[in-house]
């Protein structure tokens, strides 16, 4: 068990270093782990120029939106098209999103209180990370520095607990922040100006 934990341990950490270095917007992503990435970035193949538009990617990801109207109600289904796996990685990072980002859950709340099932307010995520996806796939999206944030909070000899509880958070995620395995420009900057003024 021990060495097959190993083994894993290493092929996600090899399939993370390649998929960073193939695309680091991708990876930085919220919620974007080492497998969805490679997923998608298989799923965009070698040549994603090809895909001219958000909604070409939506649609081979089978998250564009299929009418089901009746009557008077105006609906969408969950699409039952396109690469299946691509599909899956996607539903996997609306999951990450509605458990720990806050803007998504907000937006998970809006949506309920305006009488949206969770089947349709995962279909909306799904279409909205697709968008942003495809721009991390086709153009060259900067990912912000924080190799600075690690040296700096021990330079000033502030712990991790220090740091996530002045902040409200788990010390995992401001470990994963300084690492640069969490991307959350807006903590980040938070957290760099209160180090520079601690």
């Amino acid at each position: 068990m021990k060495d097959l934990t190993a083994e894993h341990t290493a092929l996600t950490k090899a399939l993370d270093t390649d998929v960073t270095a193939h695309n680091p917007g991708l990876r930085a992503a919220y919620g974007v782990g080492p497998d969805t990435a490679a997923q998608l970035l298989i799923t965009a193949g070698g040549n994603p120029e090809r895909m001219r538009t958000g909604a070409s990617f939506a649609a081979l990801c089978g998250v564009a939106p299929v009418p089901a109207s009746s009557g008077r109600t105006n609906r969408h289904r969950l699409s039952r098209g396109g690469d299946r796996a691509a599909n899956a990685a996607l539903y996997r990072i609306t999951l990450v999103r509605m458990s720990s980002d806050p803007r998504t859950r907000d937006y998970v709340t809006r949506q309920t209180a305006t009488g949206r099932t969770k089947k349709e307010i995962i279909r909306l995520l799904k279409r909205a990370i697709a968008r942003e996806m495809f721009r991390c796939l086709t153009t060259t999206v900067a990912v912000p520095g924080v190799a600075d944030l690690r040296p700096l909070r021990q330079s000033k000899n502030i712990t991790l607990t220090a740091v996530a509880d002045h902040f409200g958070v788990w010390p995992a995620v401001i470990s994963t922040l300084e690492r640069g395995i969490r991307r959350d420009d807006v903590l980040t900057n938070a957290y760099r100006d209160w180090l520079q003024t601690a």
